[in-house]
């Protein structure tokens, strides 16, 4: 009896762990887009995995950069990990925008250190960029006056 008492209660223990590392499966026409006010009107982002808030929590979602979109020199408070999924995103580094930078196509990765300055623009396409990092995200403007949240 004594074992039988000690399998239920690890079966009930294990269950919010099993659902946890259950495998999930999104279409990319399901896929949740929703504007963030941390990006430039127009910007959408969507959570594959993850919360974004949650300290220490593995995160993976997918930007949508609209048609001659610019996001203005910013840091993250984590390194992140970037793929372009489709179109092309511009993208450099430093504290001033001047697209100097590279235009990457499908498929390129780069990785971005915590706290390091950088700037992404789009040209005559629209671009999908997935990023990964630990949480929490935030994005801290080089000049707050780029800040959207402040405007």
């Amino acid at each position: 009896m004594k074992e039988l008492l000690i399998g239920i209660a690890m079966v009930a223990l294990a269950g919010p762990v099993l659902a946890q590392d259950a495998p999930k499966v999104i279409a990319p026409t399901s896929l949740n887009w929703q504007s963030n006010p941390a990006l430039p009107k127009g910007g959408q982002i969507a959570i594959l995995t993850g919360d974004p808030a949650k300290s220490g929590d593995t995160v993976v979602a997918r930007i949508l950069f609209p048609v001659n979109y610019e996001v203005p020199p910013h840091t993250h408070p984590s390194a992140e990990t970037v793929t372009v999924i489709s179109g092309e995103l511009g993208f450099g580094m430093g504290e001033t925008m001047n697209k100097s930078g590279q235009m990457l196509g499908v498929g390129a990765f780069f990785n971005n250190p915590a706290k390091h300055a950088h700037y992404a623009w789009t040209g005559g396409q629209p671009a999908i960029v997935q990023i990964q990092f630990i949480g929490p995200w935030g994005i801290d403007y080089v000049n707050p006056a780029d800040d959207p949240r402040k405007q």
